[in-house]
């Protein structure tokens, strides 16, 4: 395969997908990828998304290049299982995405025409919706929160699921007094917190972080890449304070939190000094 001309001058996503189709061949495949169906691949479908958003977040062309081949691998190996127990290939997963641009930008390809971001965005979401209620098919009557995937993270379920009430007026109409929500549900899970019941606390802290999010929303701020952020943070000053410790000859365990927490001051310190410089 590799030897022959015909693959070597064909267009990459035709050898992309003839590399696929060999490494599920029944008879000279892979035995990992023979192994797979969807629904063990589709963590790492999830995982190679995650994986293109760093290399984005951290401005690495190259590996942007790579991690976008890693999650076309995957669109390949779905589509691939999908053509093997006769449902679509990579083919009819291409035409479908193209007809759906085609539908949901009718101001591009269309008559209409949207007077900025706004109108586009509220015709894109009124199509969707058209979408989703041609679709449906069960005996309850449609709702506004209807696709909104149990699959996705918590935090940006939570942020669709906001959004989508508020299309409908379900909405706080500012920022300010979710903040009062905020200490709210804070209160009432420190109200939980003396009787010891996880399941009641779980609960309370689900509302606290529900209502952070919501602020979030509020304030355009992506909760997912805000948390990323703070995660980062966490790690450098945490790295501060085990490289501070080891040029004493101790680790984290041979010390207090006291004394963590003040090389902890001290980091932040120094990016503060930094930032301003």
């Amino acid at each position: 395969m590799i030897d022959d001309p015909a693959f070597r001058s064909a267009r990459p996503i035709d050898r992309l997908l003839a590399v696929m189709a060999r490494l599920r061949d029944a008879e000279t495949g892979c035995p990992w990828d023979l192994a797979q169906d969807f629904s063990t691949i589709a963590p790492y479908t999830i995982e190679e998304a995650y994986e293109v958003a760093d290399a984005i977040e951290r401005q690495d062309m190259p590996g942007l290049r790579d991690e976008l081949g890693d999650l076309l691998l995957q669109v390949v190996f779905h589509a691939r299982m999908a053509e093997e127990i006769g449902k679509f290939d990579f083919d009819a997963v291409a035409e479908s995405i193209v007809v759906k641009m085609l539908r949901r930008h009718p101001h591009v390809f269309g008559s209409n025409k949207a007077a900025g971001i706004d109108a586009v965005n509220d015709n894109w979401e009124r199509i969707k919706a058209n979408e989703r209620a041609e679709k449906h098919d069960s005996i309850e009557p449609p709702s506004a929160l209807d696709g909104v995937a149990h699959a996705l993270p918590a935090l940006a379920r939570a942020a669709k699921l906001q959004r989508r009430a508020s299309r409908v007026g379900f909405d706080w109409g500012a920022p300010e007094p979710i903040l009062d929500k905020i200490a709210e549900e804070i209160a009432e899970m420190s109200a939980e917190l003396p009787a010891g019941d996880k399941a009641r606390i779980t609960d309370e802290l689900g509302d606290v972080l529900f209502a952070v999010v919501n602020l979030a929303r509020h304030l355009d701020i992506d909760p997912e890449v805000a948390l990323r952020g703070t995660n980062a943070k966490f790690e450098r000053r945490f790295k501060f304070i085990e490289r501070a410790l080891r040029d004493t000859g101790r680790s984290p365990e041979d010390s207090t939190l006291e004394e963590m927490d003040a090389l902890w001051r001290q980091a932040k310190t120094i990016e503060a000094k930094t930032t301003d410089s």
